[in-house]
Formats: structure tokens, C-alpha cells, sequence
């Protein structure tokens, strides 16, 4: 073999037929028409492959040696036929290199995309399955079985994990302590309570950040930030926020949703990896600290929070503010993208509310609303 001309003779070569593991010395040459590759045996048999069928086996670097397979049959999963031929003459390496063209191409056999097609649909769907209908089942299931003694250590976790994603990075203690703010909490908490009619008692803190937002943690943890303080002009306005919370509370949902988050999160760290060992409960603090419920449970303690509102004199007319208030920041999607029905809807049903309590008391008094806006100072 010389340059790109064919053999003109039969060439050397080795031949190892895939069933037994002896190496057989064999002499190959081209048929006329350059379309068959012809391999005579030792004992004189003849074995044809066709050159389209031809495939290089790669993964060497020795580019003077050529290990080649046959392209398996259209209906065979294995790709290549378990058969090899090895050359090893320099000529014969070169004219194979230069004229068989299908050296290198990737046998895909038919049908074999629709099948990985159904396997990867068959694994998104049970992983949807597992996401949306399992999981949530099972969260539901223990969040109304689960010791308040589980309940509130799983909720002191959350705690923390809140407090470390809302704070600056210094690590300093966000919790408010100015103790005229504390009293007045204190006695906000307690009128609330009374009216709540719950066996879970409420523990309310108040942490020393921007965010205009409050949230309830398992183990009837409620936390209010100083930005809802800042953003609030009367006690009615966080009295409303509370009594929305304290709805959660009473339906378990902080609970509920921390672990349906953490499973979420146990389920994604398997398939995506958890790099840094903590996505687990930062997810469920996460999930709690952007309020991500349902809006069938953020409905739920709407109403829950009117009732309470109703049985402790408190005016709704504040809750139905506060929700005005926030409506630019939180109407802009569609209410089916987001897990809280529309705040301007909320409102409006506050407003309905108020319109048909009767006489009614102001949260706080003034005094103690003041000392409340301050005790983060």
C-alpha cells in the first residue's frame, strides 16, 4: 500500500473473533470495488466486512496501530460486534485512515432517543411525583403527628438559620431586647393569645432588620422585622400581621412547610449534589422566611386572622391597611404564579370585615406603640 492507492496485495494483520480469546494471524485485502473488506483465516475460511460498516475503536494514542470493529447489526443494543481486527502494517494503517470514511462514526441505533426520551420522562415524572404529591402527603401527615417536644427543636434550627441569612454577615444576635419595646410586645402577644384559642403556646420576637416582612417558625416561633415596624403607622396595622401569623401557627403550616422544603431540599442535594452540606435547612428557613405557603393555607389564615381580630377588639381596618400598603410590591405577577393571593384582594376583605365589627379598641395604647417602634434601639 503506497499513499492513497489500494492494496495490491493481501496484507498482515491479527484477528481476535470475539468469542475465544486467541489472537489468529490473518492476511486482509480489499475486494475489486473497494466495498469489502476480506480476512482470510488460518485454516483458509473467508470472514467479508462490509467497509461502511467499518468503526475504529479509539481510546489509543498509538496512531500507527489500528484496532477496528464491525458496526452491529440494525437490531442489536450492543452497538459493535464483539469480533476485532488489528493492523498494524504503516501502509495499510494510512490507506484505511485516508479512504474509509466511516471510521469514526457513532453508531446511535434506531429508536434508541425515544427510549432514553421515555426513560428521562419516566425520571422527571416520578421526581415530580415525589416533589408535589408524596412529599407533601407525608409533610402533612407528620406535622400533625409530630412531638411538640421534635416540633420545637426542628423550630429553634429554623431559627437560627433565619437569623443567619436575614443578618449582615457579622454574626451579631438580631434579636431586639430594648425592654419597653419587650413589655409592649408582651402585651400584645398576650391579648392575642387569649383570643387565639391554640394549645401551642406563641413565642413573638422581633429581629433587627430592613426586610418589611414577619414569618411564623415550628414550635409557634412568630418574628416580626423591624422594617414591618418602620413600614406600620399603628399597632392595628401589626396586630393584623401577628394574628395572620399566628393563623399558621394554629394550622401547623411553619411545620408543614419546613418539611416538605426539607425533603425538597434531601431530594434535589441527592440528584444535584450538596456541596456544602447545609442546603437541607436553608431551604426550610428559606421557604419560611419568604412566607412560601399556599395561598388555600395564606387564605386560610386570613380568615383565621379576622376571627382573632373579631374576638380580641382589635379593628381590622389595620390589617386592611398594611395590605394596601404592600400592594405595589407584591401585585405585580399574576396571583397563580404567587403562593399569597393578591394583597389589594386582601384588603379589601379586611375592609368588608371591619365595616361589620362592633366596638373595638386600639392594639396598643399610644405609649406602647411608641415603645414597640423602638426596641430595636
Amino acid at each position: 500500500m503506497t499513499g492513497a492507492a489500494a492494496p495490491s496485495g493481501p496484507v498482515a494483520a491479527t484477528y481476535l473473533d470475539g468469542v475465544s480469546a486467541a489472537r489468529q494471524a490473518v492476511t486482509i485485502e480489499p475486494t475489486g470495488d473497494l466495498r469489502t473488506l476480506t480476512i482470510t483465516l488460518a485454516d483458509g475460511s473467508v470472514v467479508l466486512w462490509p467497509f461502511d460498516r467499518l468503526r475504529e475503536i479509539t481510546g489509543g494514542s498509538d496512531r500507527a496501530r489500528l484496532t477496528l470493529a464491525l458496526s452491529a447489526a440494525e437490531d442489536d443494543e450492543t452497538g459493535r460486534d464483539a469480533a476485532r481486527l488489528v493492523v498494524t502494517d504503516p501502509a495499510a494503517v494510512a490507506w484505511f485512515r485516508q479512504k474509509v470514511t466511516t471510521l469514526d462514526t457513532r453508531d446511535i441505533r434506531a429508536g434508541t432517543g425515544r427510549r432514553v426520551a421515555l426513560w428521562l420522562g419516566g425520571a422527571v415524572a416520578a421526581i415530580v411525583l415525589m416533589l408535589f404529591v408524596i412529599l407533601p402527603a407525608m409533610a402533612d401527615y407528620m406535622a400533625a403527628h409530630l412531638p411538640m417536644e421534635a416540633e420545637t427543636a426542628l423550630g429553634a434550627t429554623v431559627m437560627k438559620q433565619v437569623a443567619a441569612m436575614a443578618g449582615d454577615g457579622s454574626g451579631r444576635d438580631l434579636v431586639c431586647r430594648n425592654p419597653q419595646g419587650l413589655a409592649a410586645l408582651a402585651r400584645l402577644q398576650d391579648r392575642l393569645a387569649a383570643g387565639a384559642g391554640i394549645d401551642q403556646p406563641i413565642s413573638l420576637s422581633v429581629f433587627d432588620s430592613e426586610m418589611v416582612n414577619a414569618f411564623a417558625a415550628p414550635g409557634g416561633q412568630v418574628v416580626i422585622f423591624r422594617g414591618l415596624l418602620d413600614e406600620a403607622t399603628s399597632a392595628d396595622e401589626v396586630a393584623g400581621v401577628l394574628a395572620h401569623e399566628i393563623g399558621h401557627v394554629a394550622a401547623r403550616d411553619p411545620t408543614r412547610i419546613a418539611l416538605r422544603s426539607a425533603g425538597s431540599a434531601g431530594i434535589l442535594a441527592l440528584i444535584l449534589g450538596d456541596v456544602s452540606g447545609g442546603t437541607t435547612i436553608a431551604l426550610a428557613g428559606e421557604y419560611l422566611l419568604t412566607n412560601s405557603y399556599t395561598r388555600e393555607a395564606e387564605a386560610a389564615a386570613d380568615g383565621f386572622a379576622l376571627g382573632l381580630l373579631a374576638s380580641t377588639g382589635i379593628s381590622s381596618a389595620g390589617m386592611a391597611d398594611f395590605f394596601e400598603k404592600i400592594a405595589k410590591d407584591t401585585d405585580s405577577m399574576p396571583e397563580m404564579m404567587s403562593s399569597h393571593p393578591l394583597s389589594l384582594a386582601r384588603a379589601q376583605a379586611a375592609r368588608i370585615h371591619a365595616a361589620g365589627q362592633g366596638p373595638t379598641e386600639p392594639a396598643l395604647t399610644d405609649a406602647d406603640w411608641q415603645a414597640l417602634k423602638a426596641i430595636c434601639n
